[in-house]
């Protein structure tokens, strides 16, 4: 091997060496943070997750309201749905004569 593309191997290699034991810190420090629930960093070292409880509260207060809602929603419809069920299933002459009962007598 030509003894200047040795000595060029021999400065670079060190920096090499550096950038990949960087990368392979980072990525295992990352991996670890996740894996035991720590919160990650940013761009600029923030947390990635709210700054504060009351960022994380609200949108829980919100989605809470909107179940309740759509809970309340699923039982009116619930019960219209046991309404149809019992006309669908009653026998027309019954119905008929329901109807014809609630018309009163006729004159």
């Amino acid at each position: 091997m030509d003894p200047d593309t040795l000595a060029m191997i021999t400065a670079i290699a060190p920096i090499g060496i550096g950038i990949v034991s960087i990368s392979v810190g980072w990525v295992m420090t990352t991996w670890m943070r996740i894996k035991n629930g720590y919160p990650l960093d940013g761009t600029w070292g923030e947390p990635v997750y709210p700054k504060n409880d009351q960022e994380a509260v609200e949108p829980v207060k919100l989605l809470s309201q909107e179940n309740a809602q759509l809970r309340a929603e699923l039982g009116s419809v619930k019960d219209r749905l046991a309404n149809v069920e019992k006309i669908v299933v009653d026998d027309s002459h019954r119905l008929r004569s329901e109807i014809e009962a609630l018309r009163g007598p006729s004159n």
